[in-house]
């Protein structure tokens, strides 16, 4: 059982609960530990846990049958995923692979179900969290149709920054620029390109081991 503030450090819906609702939710979750490249899970495993990253970087997306990578949405600290999953008890249906050694937790299916059940926080964090991520996977579609490079690039970013799906971002992000192409589907060095022109309008500043934001709305409608 993990403990009450270790919880709410992770878990920023946990924070919405009540005494009793926290009991129950700590005696549910589980950690554990993933090498960076590591599969959490793969398309078509029957992983029964809804699943939070407590610290590390992983991304979601497919390969497909002829090898083509696809990338859904990267996962930072403080990012809850899968609840659709548990909650139609289906196969996953995407990858999730650790691009750094990554620690998660998890909580198992019947924890889950109780708190869908009984808690009325729990189910405003629940819709709030899809119908940010339906949101998230609309425009995911929609710029990977219409803009270039750059501005998938940059979209992709902002997308690390959002408020709901990564409660307690900060503006600046421990990524390198090799993790970046990897969420936004390309090689390290088209990203480094991509960055440089961003960093270039002001948009972003690139730093050792990581990037700040400089302004996050003109990352969110670039291209437009």
């Amino acid at each position: 059982m993990i403990a009450a503030d270790h919880l709410k450090r992770i878990a920023a819906w946990s924070r919405e609960l009540n005494e009793r609702e926290i009991e129950i939710a700590r005696a549910g979750i589980v950690e554990k530990s993933y090498r960076a490249n590591e599969f959490i899970f793969m398309r078509g495993d029957q992983f029964d846990y809804w699943t939070g990253v407590v610290t590390g970087l992983a991304r979601m997306g497919i390969v497909s049958r002829g090898g083509k990578a696809a990338s859904f949405a990267g996962l930072t600290a403080g990012a809850w995923f899968g609840e659709g999953t548990v909650l139609k008890d289906e196969a996953r249906r995407y990858d999730v692979v650790a691009l750094r050694d990554t620690k998660i937790a998890m909580m198992d299916r019947n924890t889950f179900h109780w708190l869908f059940e009984n808690s009325v926080g729990f189910n405003r964090f629940l819709v709030r969290q899809l119908n940010e991520r339906l949101g998230q996977f609309i425009a995911l579609l929609e710029y990977g149709r219409t803009l270039d490079a750059t501005a998938r690039l940059a979209r992709s970013i902002a997308s690390l920054f959002n408020p709901i799906l990564y409660p307690d971002f900060s503006r600046h992000l421990e990524i390198t620029q090799e993790e970046i192409g990897a969420l936004s589907g390309m090689s390290r060095q088209n990203a480094n390109q991509c960055l440089k022109r961003l960093e270039k309008e002001g948009l972003l500043r690139l730093e050792y081991g990581g990037v700040t934001i400089v302004d996050i709305e003109r990352l969110r409608h670039y291209g437009e």
